[in-house]
């Protein structure tokens, strides 16, 4: 007997000692790379550890009296660390599978039952040492019910988790195995616990137990070396695929476009067909990032990405340049296949983008070149389709087709853009400013800013000398963020100098408008000079204001509430105006110049703007007409009601110098 208890002791404490050193392994591993599973395995061997300690010490204090406190306590140490071990041991594998953290809650709620389990197993019959078979039945059977349900369990989950690394397999295996081994000995020890042969075999579970948890200790080992290996091989795909592929969209980057668009010509040049290489960007896609946040910005350019990888015409090459840039080549045969390829990327663009409950509208400029008839190498390709597709921007088309010189145009506009930097920078353009009568009061009621440029080689040049190069360079904003605080300046300058103020008029483009900082840039502007908001007005064309209606009547309702004016210029040029005017609370509009030119003489036009003026006035809007140029076409407007008129009539646009006439009359 003292033999036995003897070898049961030294297997015992040479397995707490060999689990406590693997338990420091991980706990070594934990600390390096912060693996959640690793420390529940850790946990797992800890508890392991102790239980082994305390079987090691129920058999140096076997001949303890059932009941004594040195007996309820080792076995109830035995008990809380054996359910330990198995907790953090099934938790280990739910973490390592699934890569998430137990929740804290979770292993409270573990702790507290294996606290009672462990309690129930122990005390009701801790103290009735006639009470063998109870004792043995809660403290071995139940564990072993227990135990062996739950390795069954965790076989089953592996067997569906379908874990790549092979490691998966081995601990399936060992699930397997544990798990009919504790099944088995609950049944037996339920049928057969009197019998002789179940104590011989109790007494060859020592070393079996001794063989699986060992198996589990290279188990586990094996299994960290496996997990980081199948890591490692993820993150080097990962690279290998974000190096060929935009890691926004999935979309080819631009390097891997070229290497598939060169293939591509190959294989068109082996079998005499052509290619048509697209270039596309997506309109006002900055104001979608402003307006809806970059997150929803982010899964537009997935889904634009998606939309043309699916398209019907089977794209030979799909990628993403750059921002919201994407390229899209397609074989052809004709040039009529070419028209419909870019109708369907419209069409593709103009589909609605329902992202995040936000229902999304956006449209495209699209410039396309040739294979091989443009150009013969990918570079090429793609720089003549960018040239087509600036001047698609630049023009407002939607689709053009790269033509000879449209380089030249390219460097044109390299060079003027440097200039025109340079002259917002050091105050180049300067302001004119063409006054405004009021036909009621025969008198000088505002005044509309209208830009110059001081060319320092050049000399003073009109807007529409350098507008189509500020448009095709998308510099509006930049300029009219300048004209602003010129404006600002200008409106300070004259109140400290003759102590009036005249309400100056300013065109705003759509950029600027939209801009999410506009009614904070306006508020800064009117405190940092001190204006009154009443001096200041601005004026927005009908195709602002069509672009986003919704938007647009938002920001005009700030600024009135600020006290700032608003009107609509070149009134009557949209095809939508009339359905619109009487849901916007703006509070001027102005009449294009084009309905003037011949009211005197047209009958026609002469309609027209009586109807808008008796329109607008019935809607509470005041009106004024731009282009006045004679006599008889004031006189004609006072007569119909018009309030207010500008032209070459009443003055053309005159410097800051010239208007000061205005400002010292009494």
């Amino acid at each position: 007997m003292a033999v036995r208890e003897f070898t049961h002791s030294l297997i015992y404490s040479t397995e707490t000692l060999i689990f406590s050193i693997l338990a420091l392994l991980l706990l070594a591993y934990y600390r390096g790379l912060g693996r959640t599973y690793v420390k529940y395995w850790m946990l797992s061997l800890v508890a392991l550890s102790a239980h082994h300690f305390s079987l090691t010490l129920e058999s140096i204090f076997n001949q303890q009296a059932v009941g004594s406190f040195i007996d309820i306590s080792l076995a109830l140490l035995r008990q809380v660390s054996h359910y330990l071990y198995f907790m953090f041991l099934m938790l280990g594998i739910f973490s390592a599978t699934k890569q998430k953290t137990i929740p804290p809650s979770v292993i409270t709620v573990g702790l507290l039952v294996i606290i009672v389990i462990s309690a129930t197993a122990v005390l009701p019959y801790g103290f009735d040492s006639s009470s063998v078979f109870n004792r043995f039945y809660l403290r071995e059977s139940m564990a072993a019910f227990i135990f062996g349900c739950g390795f069954i369990i965790a076989a089953c989950y592996f067997y569906s988790a379908n874990i790549e690394h092979f490691s998966g397999k081995i601990l399936l295996y060992f699930c397997m195995f544990a798990g009919v081994r504790f099944l088995a000995f609950s049944f037996a020890s339920i049928i057969s616990l009197t019998e002789s042969w179940f104590r011989e075999l109790t007494e060859w579970l020592i070393y079996v137990d001794l063989g699986i948890h060992t198996v589990l200790g290279f188990i586990i080992l094996i299994w960290m070396q496996g997990a980081e290996r199948h890591i490692a091989d993820k993150a080097i795909n990962r690279v290998k695929y974000l190096d060929e592929h935009d890691a926004l969209t999935g979309a080819l980057n631009r390097e891997q476009v070229i290497e598939k668009l060169t293939y591509e010509m190959k294989i068109a040049g082996d079998s005499e067909q052509k290619l048509c290489i697209y270039l596309l960007d997506i309109k006002r896609f900055k104001f979608v990032n402003d307006t809806y946040g970059l997150k929803v910005g982010d899964l537009i350019l997935g889904e634009t990405a998606r939309r043309l990888t699916e398209s019907i015409l089977q794209p030979k090459v799909v990628g993403r340049l750059s921002g919201d840039s994407f390229v899209y080549v397609i074989d052809y045969t004709s040039e009529q296949q070419q028209l419909t390829a870019a109708e369907h990327l419209h069409a593709i663009i103009a589909d609605p983008y329902q992202i995040d409950q936000h229902e999304v509208h956006l449209q495209c400029s699209v410039g396309y070149c040739e294979y091989p008839s443009d150009a013969d190498n990918a570079d090429e390709l793609l720089q003549k389709s960018n040239l087509a597709l600036f001047q698609a921007e630049s023009t407002n088309m939607h689709s053009v087709k790269y033509e000879t010189g449209m380089q030249a145009h390219g460097r044109h506009l390299v060079t003027v853009e440097k200039e025109i930097r340079h002259a917002i920078a050091n105050e180049e353009f300067i302001l004119h400013f063409q006054p405004q009568l009021n036909l009621k009061r025969n008198r000088l009621e505002a005044a509309e800013v209208l830009v110059r440029w001081q060319h320092p080689e050049k000399g003073l040049l009109a807007p529409g000398q350098f507008f189509d190069d500020i448009q095709a360079l998308n510099l509006f904003s930049e300029l009219d963020n300048y004209v602003l605080e010129k404006t600002c300046q200008t409106i300070d300058s004259w109140y400290k100098t003759y102590k009036r103020r005249i309400p100056l008029a300013i065109n705003i483009t759509a950029d600027e408008f939209q801009s999410p900082n506009f009614i904070q840039t306006i508020q800064k502007l009117l405190k940092k000079y001190n204006i009154p908001p009443i001096y200041l007005e601005l004026e927005v064309t009908e195709n602002v204001v069509i672009t986003d209606i919704e938007l647009v009547m938002k920001i005009i309702v700030e600024l009135q509430s600020m006290g700032i004016k608003v009107s609509i210029d070149d009134f009557g040029t949209g095809y939508s105006s009339l359905a619109y005017l009487r849901r916007l609370p703006i509070d001027k509009i102005k009449i294009d110049r084009s309905f003037i030119q011949e009211v005197t003489t047209n009958d026609s036009d002469l309609t027209i703007v009586k109807t808008m003026v008796e329109l607008s006035h019935g809607l509470g809007k005041r009106v004024l007409a731009e282009g006045v140029e004679t006599k008889e076409q004031l006189q004609l407007l006072r007569n119909i009601g018009c309030d207010a008129v500008q032209g070459f009539f009443v003055s053309k646009p005159i410097s800051e110098e010239a208007f000061a006439k205005y400002l010292t009359r009494k």
